[in-house]
């Protein structure tokens, strides 16, 4: 499925599934040929990792580009997904696909944002720092600003933490740091101009790594 298809939310809850089973079928498959054709398991690991990376990337920015996206009910619809995807990741072993769940922080942490019934009663603080710490200012301003709710009509963050979001950006932007979001902006990439994930998903590794993770039963 692409992730457009995977990002926007479906129009019944029929269609969840088919999206969804469509990417755990490709894993699956991957997994299987990888296994087959007896690749090491760092290997296959690192693979893996730069995959979950791709993913986060492209459906993060689907968020953050489609403001049909970025609705209460997609959250949901990918909040369900990205849980079946970590269950499959759990069931291979992280020995063999890694750490799922750590990979796809930032879209894991938006669509928390997006299913969050208090968000007008949250601090900015509390969004950057407890809800959402791998997203910039930026990032979770644009979360805010383009959310919508047609089922719950539940309302997005307050005015005032929207204009301290504001603040932050621009005293980011001119090197000035708001005081109570220094850290936070610094450790999230604040004082960036884009919104958006870089799509790369390279995961460097060296001969030597390989080589320390084989042995010679492996070889043969």
């Amino acid at each position: 499925a692409s992730p457009s298809a995977v990002a926007a939310a479906p129009t019944t809850p029929s269609t969840l599934s088919p999206h969804w089973a469509a990417v755990l079928a490709a894993f699956d498959g991957l997994l299987a040929t990888l296994r087959a054709a007896h690749v090491p398991p760092f290997l296959v690991r690192h693979l893996f990792r730069q995959l979950w990376s791709f993913v986060d990337v492209q459906l993060f920015n689907q968020l953050l580009l489609r403001r049909e996206c970025c609705s209460f009910a997609n959250g949901e619809y990918v909040r369900a997904g990205l849980a079946e995807v970590e269950a499959w990741a759990e069931a291979a072993g992280d020995a063999w696909v890694g750490n799922a769940a750590a990979e796809l922080a930032h879209i894991r942490q938006a669509v928390t944002f997006l299913v969050l019934h208090a968000k007008p009663r949250k601090a900015l603080a509390d969004l950057a720092g407890d809800l959402c710490p791998a997203l910039s200012v930026q990032q979770l301003y644009r979360l805010a600003t383009m959310y919508w709710d047609d089922r719950y009509h539940t309302e997005t963050v307050a005015p005032g933490v929207l204009a301290e979001m504001k603040a932050a950006m621009v005293a980011a932007a001119s090197g000035a740091a708001a005081p109570a979001l220094a850290s936070a902006a610094a450790a999230a990439g604040g004082g960036s101009h884009s919104f958006l994930l870089d799509d790369d998903s390279s995961i460097p590794f060296t001969a030597a790594d390989v080589a320390a993770s084989m042995d010679d039963a492996g070889l043969y």
